[in-house]
């Protein structure tokens, strides 16, 4: 039996600048410094942001290593930490038996049961936006959908109605997105306490967020009714070994994660969706004729989704495409070897689903946008983690399957009645901030569609 290869302490990958290594390459335009590392480097690279050195791995079989197999050597990356600020201790940004208590305690909302008795609230706010549009409007597609899926989001885990509040929760968001990343971006990082223009921004932000959902939960313990969902199961919960319930503190921080993943991530899922359909309208053609012949003039509803295949692969396809999740990171917290290559303590592995998924060994023109692909089994064939919009291992997404439900659904009410046409020929750009977003929205013209 031949002896194991002893692992070697770099991979290959671009020089950089003496102070900053790779960093300035980084921020001028994310995405394409991924592609260039993996396309000159190959499956394993090592890059050094600032005083950070890292390690980012391009193959399937070695994103599984780290997210599945080797996933104890391992906490989530230093960058995501910077969200502690907003997030606090939620399921994000949490880890060991903490991380795994709440995982436990959460998991049930997200059972296929509770997301089905959720799909009506889903489909009825998305027909109450609809009322407010019109043949021949030009809308933001992000915009619109940014404040639909917060108010789903609010009402199907919290039993809370938003709407007014919506607005403003969609603009204190996208200041925290942009506040975390210009500090990604930042060589020195000042603490938070220092009253820099964008931590005072940010403060205004979380002020703003706290303010909605510290009231849900006073309201929620004042009434003490239980309705069935998220925050009920969170206020009822009491610790195992000494009956004691969460502080508020602990219950803003699970509801702020749910609150802005919950929403963000569909809702940039939805727009890339519109944009791309514009773009391809024999695609668009094929969703309108499923719609026509499995919905006719009615909305949606759970019992529909096996029926709707095209609109499901529209969705799937999109997150391969522009995936929403567009970089995971993981922080190793014991020496390692993934690749052949060693890890110290300390060292983050980068896994871009952007690079990923538009790797030539796993998909067919991978850069064309192509929803049929995913109709002859394609996901059965794939390894494992070609396709992992949502992560993967004992941290994969835990509102996975109700964001892919959410998405298809919201597409399907909306499709049914509306036709949506770009109202500008210049491309839409993406945005790699903690989310893959559509830089300066999606601007949309309506086009009212005759139904049955």
């Amino acid at each position: 039996m031949t002896a194991a290869a002893p692992a070697q302490s770099l991979p290959p990958g671009p020089k950089g600048s003496r102070l900053t290594g790779n960093l300035t390459e980084f921020k001028r335009d994310r995405l394409a410094f991924l592609e260039r590392c993996a396309r000159e480097y190959g499956d394993c690279v090592s890059i050094r942001l600032g005083p950070r050195r890292a390690f980012i791995v391009n193959h399937p079989d070695l994103v599984e290593e780290v997210l599945v197999t080797r996933n104890k050597s391992f906490i989530k990356h230093f960058a995501l930490r910077l969200t502690k600020a907003t997030l606090g201790n939620g399921l994000l940004t949490s880890e060991g038996d903490f991380w795994r208590r709440q995982r436990k305690l959460i998991q049930p909302a997200f059972h296929r049961e509770r997301i089905a008795a959720h799909t009506a609230t889903m489909v009825a706010f998305t027909e109450r936006m609809l009322a407010t549009w019109a043949d021949g409007q030009t809308r933001d597609a992000q915009e619109d959908m940014m404040r639909l899926t917060l108010e789903i989001v609010a009402k199907c885990l919290f039993d809370a109605d938003v709407s007014g509040d919506a607005a403003g929760a969609s603009v204190a968001m996208e200041t925290v997105l942009r506040s975390f990343t210009a500090r990604v971006n930042t060589l020195l990082r000042l603490p938070d306490w220092v009253p820099t223009p964008t931590n005072l921004r940010l403060r205004r932000a979380i002020r703003r967020l706290d303010a909605i959902l510290f009231r849900v939960i006073d309201e929620r313990r004042r009434n003490r009714q239980d309705r069935g969902d998220l925050l009920s199961m969170l206020l009822q919960a009491q610790d195992e070994d000494d009956g004691t319930g969460m502080t508020d503190r602990q219950l803003r921080d699970e509801t702020m994660t749910l609150f802005m993943a919950g929403h963000e991530t569909t809702a940039n899922t939805l727009a890339w969706a519109w944009y791309l359909l514009a773009l391809h309208p024999e695609a668009e053609a094929r969703l309108h004729a499923e719609l026509d012949h499995v919905l006719g003039d009615r909305p949606p509803t759970f019992d529909d989704l096996p029926r709707l295949k095209w609109t499901d692969m529209v969705v799937t396809e999109t997150l391969r495409y522009y995936p929403t999740v567009w970089l995971l990171g993981r922080e190793a917290i014991e020496p390692v070897t993934i690749g052949g290559y060693d890890v110290p303590v300390g060292m983050t592995v980068f896994m871009s689903q952007w690079v990923v998924h538009r790797d030539p060994r796993w998909f067919d023109d991978p850069k064309s946008f192509r929803p049929e692909r995913w109709a002859d089994g394609l996901a059965k064939r794939l390894p494992r983690y070609a396709y992992f919009p949502f992560g993967g291992g004992p941290r994969v997404c835990i509102g996975n399957a109700f964001a892919q439900t959410e998405s298809v659904l919201l597409l399907a009410t909306i499709a049914r009645r509306y036709q949506l046409s770009l109202a500008t020929d210049a491309a839409v750009t993406p945005l790699p901030t903690m989310t893959l977003r559509p830089d300066k929205g999606v601007k949309v013209v309506l086009a009212q569609r005759a139904t049955r």
